[in-house]
């Protein structure tokens, strides 16, 4: 039976001791990161308050100040009794197309270097499918990307992207390299930022899967070279639609 990733697996690649003297704020970057990478999807409990300020390793009045600006934006709520916690609040679901998505993806796109951030993307995630094809996926480590995939195909269109960072998220992870990584899970996080204010297109998404099923079945077989190329290849189509709607 293929390996369930389990929630508290999933955030080791975001969450991790702060530099002291900006406890607060890159706690709060660090929660974002999880929040926008789906990490904890709508109506999952975040860690409890005592493993997050753990982790973080700042103090639990620091964490229940950044838990309150996630509240007040709308991403979280606190419920209490036996069953409480801190929870992450459905997104608003699958983008709407028009002139109000444009003009948010255009203000986004004006506080980041677009092309950066694609570039670096695409560097990132090439080199880790060609690290897991290099080393081989054997056993456990197989059965994870193998799950991760079919959780892709299985998605609910809504549930859609998320699932898509997972896997992406978990090639990254089983490249062996936590600096790699920490930085795919930063600039993915930007990327589907972007990726938020447009709309999911069924046909692309089904190309996409193709791309994915090529892509993970290289890793299996080994081939570095295929792997990669099929990384960029997915990469350039992500790229390329992002461009269209700025277009």
């Amino acid at each position: 039976m293929a390996k369930k990733i389990e929630p508290a697996d999933r955030l080791t690649p975001v969450l991790r001791p702060v530099r002291a003297g900006n406890g607060f704020e890159e706690a709060l970057e660090q929660i974002l990161q999880v929040l926008r990478l789906g990490l904890v999807a709508g109506g999952e409990r975040l860690p409890a308050e005592r493993e997050l300020a753990d982790r973080l390793r700042i103090s639990r009045v620091t964490l229940r100040e950044v838990l309150k600006v996630l509240t007040d934006q709308g991403l979280v709520e606190s419920r209490r009794g036996r069953y409480g916690g801190t929870f992450v609040l459905p997104g608003p679901g699958t983008p709407a197309a028009g002139a109000s998505a444009e003009k948010e993806l255009r203000r986004r796109v004006e506080a980041v270097d677009l092309e950066d951030i694609l570039r670096f993307r695409e560097v990132l995630e090439a080199g880790a499918a060609e690290l897991c094809a290099v080393q081989g996926l054997g056993g456990e480590r197989r059965e994870v990307l193998e799950a991760a995939l079919a959780a892709t195909h299985d998605a609910p269109l809504a549930e859609y992207r998320r699932l898509d960072t997972l896997l992406h998220l978990t090639l990254a992870e089983l490249s062996g390299s936590a600096t790699l990584t920490a930085q795919y899970a930063a600039v993915r996080a930007t990327v589907n930022g972007l990726l938020d204010c447009i709309p999911l297109l069924v046909r692309n998404l089904e190309h996409s899967q193709q791309q994915h099923t090529a892509l993970v079945g290289a890793v299996l077989d080994g081939d570095a070279d295929g792997a990669r190329e099929m990384m960029r290849e997915h990469c350039a189509g992500t790229a390329a639609l992002l461009r269209g709607f700025l277009a």
